[in-house]
């Protein structure tokens, strides 16, 4: 059953992959604002996948979300998050970043639980 207080953690090192350079959002090779953003997902929707049904996924809705300061390519981030409203399907959750130098990002994150082959056959009917 999903219900508020569910906490999420993840950490990666960042790679050239989620460079701002590499993503487009500009020219250097610190983590991006997209890759941040990318990373707070996966911390929210890994936390309540074990407490999805068969066949069921998230999606994301919505983020609010406050770049703080530059990671360079190389270091580590971590990411913990907390479901903090349930609404039916819709899930809210607050996400903080954070590298060895401090907090690097904060936010909000909306995702919608789905059944996921309903999901996909309206995503491919759209074509």
């Amino acid at each position: 059953m999903i219900k508020t207080g569910i906490k999420g953690h993840f950490e990666t090192t960042v790679t050239d992959q989620f460079s701002a350079k590499t993503l487009g959002s500009g020219t250097m090779d610190v983590l991006g604002t997209p890759g941040l953003a990318a990373f707070a997902e996966r911390c929210t929707w890994e936390s309540v996948h074990p407490f999805l049904e068969e066949g069921e996924g998230t999606v994301g809705i919505s983020m609010v979300l406050k770049h703080l300061s530059a990671t360079p390519v190389g270091k580590d981030v971590r990411f913990e998050s907390e479901l903090i409203e349930v609404d039916g399907r819709r899930l809210k959750f607050k996400f903080e970043a954070f590298d060895a130098a401090g907090k690097i990002g904060e936010g909000e994150h909306e995702r919608f639980i789905v059944v996921k082959e309903k999901f996909l056959e309206k995503a491919r009917g759209k074509y």
